[in-house]
């Protein structure tokens, strides 16, 4: 199946809710489905309140866990809906919430979205970061790809001269270098939650803020993890008053493990925009304000900036990876569904399925880095990656098989860079949700910065990153103005054509992630949880001085006779220091076509929860 876009007209929430709540019967001989089909009849007949008070026992259950890791990936079984999470299992419960009150898989998914900003105080994401989408319309048998992503500023004129930059050789480097307000971006999050909703939305606008703005004004507590936010970045914190208010205490100190964090102004801003919609921050009171900050730090963004921003609607990017699999994907100007593509290719072309699984092969395990590091090429210039590999260096033809065999063989010869160090001696999150008549919503957001930034600029509780300070080289390729590629990877995978599987990831490490969790599912036949669970290897560490690189795995998880057999120099990372070791995070829902059946699993080192009705 390769869907169009023929039609790309706005269909107005009410529409879409009033068809879906008017048709849609199940054949005779599905009990099952015939009770889904009265639960969502009898939602859609009932105003609906997504209020956490209408849900209060499963609010205060899910917000304990909030404070609790995993060891293993949460999971979920179910027939009317599903959400799964990479972080905050609270948000994902309120996105089944809204499942259940008539909602479908767009209002779960930006429900969801909107509660897991509020509930990370928008330090690893933010209301004004980036959203990019992977939608199945079961009504249309289509899929549908919208990017939010990043815009350059329009009078950014030297962005190979914007100061910051991240230095990892050093813990302090990790978290920036430099203050500057020409490190901001213009994000497309809110934007994309208001375009995604429009189209494709149910429930009423303002219902999907209500969770988000109940925690906001109530609070959350400071889990150990969240704490160590605070921890790297409470010098950082204090430098601007609007920041110090909202995220120190009156003392001037950093919440710590058992504070309540509440956000007052954040809940007005939410109000704000469920009562006048996105154009309050784009173009509206909001922008004003955050252009003002941008610019009293030496930013050039202008509210001309935020109220010229549009989401982009596209036609998918569709691979058919053999078996009966298709991957259906974000296209260009995102530019992590090529890389994504790519990699499986490169998996075929290197043999690395003949050798077993890389858990228990050191051949595999050394096959499935080399695979990995080609990732390393989307740093370059194309023209110059172009040149490494011999052939061309598009978008299009990456994705081919041809493409494939050439880079592969590169890589058995040696790239000129990022070579393994050999063995010596002995930010985001992600939400994919599935309502009852077999929609899918896979969304990867992200801040695209280190913990708020070094910058930390907040705007009526909204908080503004730096991903400009590392990307310098990446923006002065491009017009001012115009869409920045985003290594994120969302997709939807579909098996003899129909859709199975939607999938998201995050974290530095989410293509070696994705890599993994698409292989585990399509080549070993393993269930969402299993993929998941199985030992994965991280983003490698790089020397600064030398280029070597360094492997990374979770600590005690692969046997040492595999690790020390590919020959390459590895490190053990566990759990407190995966978000910052490589980790890379991806969550899936499987969805048996025939009967309806849901698997959803989520993350399986934080508090994560994934949850089906």
């Amino acid at each position: 199946m390769a869907p169009s876009v023929r039609d790309l007209r706005p269909v107005s929430a009410a529409a879409s809710r009033s068809a879906s709540c008017s048709g849609g019967r199940p054949a005779r001989g599905r009990p099952v489905a015939w009770i889904a089909f009265l639960l969502v009849l009898a939602a859609c007949q009932a105003e609906p309140d997504l209020s956490p008070e209408r849900w209060a026992a499963d609010y205060e259950r899910f917000m304990e866990a909030q404070l609790v890791d995993r060891t293993e990936a949460g999971v979920a079984t179910g027939e009317n809906g599903a959400v799964t999470v990479a972080y905050n299992g609270l948000a994902a419960r309120a996105g089944l919430e809204a499942l259940k009150q008539g909602g479908n898989a767009i209002d779960a998914a930006m429900t969801t979205s909107l509660m897991q900003v509020a509930l990370t105080a928008g330090a690893p994401i933010s209301y004004f970061g980036i959203l990019s989408l992977v939608y199945y319309d079961a009504g249309t048998d289509r899929v549908y790809t919208m990017n939010a992503e990043w815009n350059t500023v329009l009078g950014e004129s030297d962005p190979a001269n914007i100061p910051g930059g991240l230095d990892l050789s050093s813990p302090d480097g990790m978290y920036g270098t430099e203050v500057s307000g020409r490190t901001a971006l213009v994000g497309g999050f809110m934007k994309g939650v208001g375009a995604a909703h429009e189209r494709f939305g149910r429930l009423p606008w303002a219902e999907i803020f209500k969770p988000s703005i109940h925690v906001a004004e109530r609070g959350f507590p400071i889990s150990k993890k969240v704490e160590g936010y605070w921890e790297g970045r409470a010098a950082d914190l204090a430098r601007l008053p609007e920041t110090k208010a909202t995220f120190l205490k009156e003392d001037g100190s950093p919440y710590v493990e058992g504070d309540v964090l509440r956000q007052p102004a954040l809940a007005a801003t939410l109000r704000a925009v469920a009562e006048q919609g996105t154009g309050y921050m784009y173009g509206g009171p909001w922008a004003g304000k955050a252009a003002a900050a941008i610019q009293a730090d030496g930013g050039r963004m202008t509210v001309e900036d935020l109220a010229a921003y549009e989401v982009i609607w596209d036609e998918p990017l569709v691979a058919d990876l053999g078996d009966g699999w298709e991957l259906y994907t974000n296209p260009p100007p995102n530019a992590g569904g090529v890389a994504m593509i790519e990699a499986q290719r490169l998996a075929a072309a290197s043999g690395l399925l003949e050798e077993g699984h890389w858990t228990e092969s050191p051949e595999a395990l050394r096959a499935a880095l080399d695979v990995t590091r080609a990732s390393l090429l989307d740093f370059l210039p194309p023209e110059l990656a172009a040149s490494l590999v011999g052939g061309d260096f598009t978008p299009a033809a990456r994705v081919t098989p041809d493409h494939a065999d050439r880079l592969w063989n590169v890589i058995q010869t040696g790239l000129p860079f990022g070579n393994w160090a050999p063995r010596g001696p002995g930010h985001s999150d992600d939400v994919v949700a599935i309502d009852g008549e077999g929609n899918i919503a896979a969304i990867t957001h992200s801040i695209n910065a280190v913990l708020w930034g070094k910058t930390a600029i907040v705007v009526d509780g909204i908080t503004i990153g730096d991903p400009a300070s590392f990307q310098q080289t990446q923006i002065a390729r491009l017009e001012p103005g115009s869409r920045l590629p985003a290594p994120t990877q969302t997709g939807i995978l579909f098996r003899d054509g129909r859709p199975v599987l939607g999938f998201a990831s995050m974290g530095s490490g989410l293509h070696h992630r994705t890599f993994q969790g698409l292989l585990n599912v399509m080549r070993f036949g393993m269930t969402v949880d299993e993929a998941i669970d199985t030992p994965d290897f991280f983003m490698p560490n790089s020397d600064p001085a030398t280029g070597a690189l360094t492997f990374r795995v979770p600590g005690g998880k692969f046997p040492r006779e595999v690790l020390d057999g590919t020959g390459y120099a590895y490190e053990e990372i566990f759990p407190m220091e995966a978000r910052f070791g490589g980790e890379g995070l991806w969550v899936a829902i499987q969805r048996d076509p025939d009967t309806g059946a849901l698997r959803a699993a989520s993350h399986n080192r934080n508090n994560s929860a994934a949850v089906a009705w």
